[in-house]
């Protein structure tokens, strides 16, 4: 499980910081583009989780397959061209919404002079989304051979090249135009590019990879295979979409407690978001060994393969609520300068707001392993019916509860988002207790 998981956990690490890259950057164009970028980026991300998640389906499909049938090459190559067919039907709806960014952001009340540079940025970065999404596909394919190796490697190097794109297009470095947010954009795309571009030559170069022809025929349609993804992909977007969209929530109520509180919220959440991709990693590569030992009928190993990720994950999630309750100074001092008293209230805030997120870690690491585990069984409508409860149901309406009549501010939301986690988790992990009905004994 481990030497499956580390390179998806890194892997992870790798795409997000190549989106801190892009914040970073961001910011020494100064306050006004920062905004715009944020703007753009909030309304791009939910819309796009969504298509993600549709595509995330290729992984537990394939791993089923192989685990059926270890020589399995024209069913895997099916799976992966269905992928792709997704990928190319829901990025049009896609560009047409984002084309329309300023707009939207607009009729939303947004700052005109904001929303116009959130369109800028988004008119060159929206094309970036089918690239990704091949990039995933494919990525989803090698992981489920359990070879993620190549998939590190190619974004660590396009980490390094976005990184001088930015300088490059948005400052107008080495002889290049200063194109400002929309040079973040086309930076953006051209790493998106060169990851697909990677993983594309990695699939048919490679020995292991190449015998299965993956852009042989894709002209020919497998229909039955088109909508079985679509009927595992959807749930799992749903449950993106509602992850994706609690927390975007949980920001815009902090903003109306008061600026300091959604500051703190922010680092705070940053720190979250970083240890998550350890539970990420291992949810996806249960996904793929307790898929393949579905597909091959092992009941037993099936069940060591969760549980074996669901403990790892677990224990990596407590170092890090310890590390969180002992020195949260030190975790914070990455995001913003502690020894300015003008910065204190926020400091200590985030102090407050990460000792519920030692709760938190917890909960969110169980429900991230937990819903790998059932994706392996190809099990995903529940569980994203379990996501719309515990966070919508109990986690959002709990949070603002406490924190505008319980008198608890920015803690009751942290509260709520910790509560909605748990729920979702136990939900999760009860249902995998109970799998053998899921695989009919």
């Amino acid at each position: 499980m481990l030497a499956l998981a580390w390179p998806m956990v890194l892997t992870n690490l790798g795409q997000t910081a190549m989106n801190t890259t892009d914040v970073m950057m961001m910011g020494r164009l100064g306050p006004e583009a920062l905004a715009s970028g944020t703007l753009g980026s909030n309304l791009y991300f939910a819309p796009m989780m969504f298509g993600l998640g549709l595509i995330l389906a290729v992984s537990p499909m394939v791993a089923f397959e192989i685990g059926r049938n270890r020589h399995s090459v024209r069913d895997v190559r099916r799976t992966v061209r269905q992928g792709f067919w997704i990928a190319c039907m829901v990025v049009v709806p896609l560009w047409l919404f984002l084309w329309h960014t300023e707009e939207i952001l607009l009729a939303m009340g947004q700052e005109p002079e904001l929303a116009a540079g959130a369109g800028v940025y988004m008119r060159s970065m929206q094309w970036s989304i089918l690239p990704f999404y091949g990039f995933i596909v494919l990525r989803s394919f090698i992981s489920a051979l359990e070879r993620p190796g190549w998939a590190l490697v190619i974004v660590f190097a396009a980490v390094g090249f976005n990184a001088l794109s930015n300088y490059c297009l948005m400052f107008g470095k080495f002889g290049f135009p200063a194109l400002g947010l929309f040079g973040a954009g086309i930076s953006t795309t051209l790493s998106a590019t060169l990851m697909f571009a990677g993983m594309a030559i990695v699939v048919t170069r490679h020995r292991v990879f190449r015998r299965y022809r993956l852009f042989g025929r894709f002209w020919r349609p497998d229909w039955p295979r088109f909508w079985e993804m679509l009927r595992i992909g959807l749930p799992i977007a749903g449950i993106l979409v509602f992850e994706v969209a609690v927390f975007g929530a949980s920001g815009l109520l902090m903003g109306l407690i008061d600026t300091t509180s959604l500051a703190a919220h922010a680092i705070a959440l940053q720190i979250g978001a970083i240890t998550f991709m350890v539970p990420m990693g291992l949810g996806q590569a249960a996904t793929v060994r307790v898929g393949r030992f579905h597909g091959a009928g092992d009941r037993e190993s099936l069940g060591r393969a969760g549980w074996t990720a669901l403990a790892m994950g677990l224990a990596f999630m407590a170092m890090t609520a310890i590390a969180m309750i002992t020195v949260p100074r030190l975790l914070i001092m990455g995001f913003i300068d502690i020894s300015d008293p003008a910065n204190a209230p926020v400091v200590a805030k985030a102090i407050t707001f990460l000792s519920v997120a030692a709760v938190f870690q917890l909960a969110d690491g169980a429900q991230a392993v937990g819903s790998g585990m059932l994706r392996g069984l190809r099990d995903t409508r529940v569980p994203m019916l379990y996501a719309a409860i515990g966070y919508w149901a109990v986690g959002l309406p709990l949070g603002a509860g406490l924190a505008f009549w319980g008198g608890f501010a920015g803690v009751g939301i942290w509260i709520g988002l910790a509560t909605g986690l748990a729920v979702v988790g136990a939900l999760l992990i009860g249902r995998w207790v109970r799998r053998e009905r899921l695989l009919g004994a």
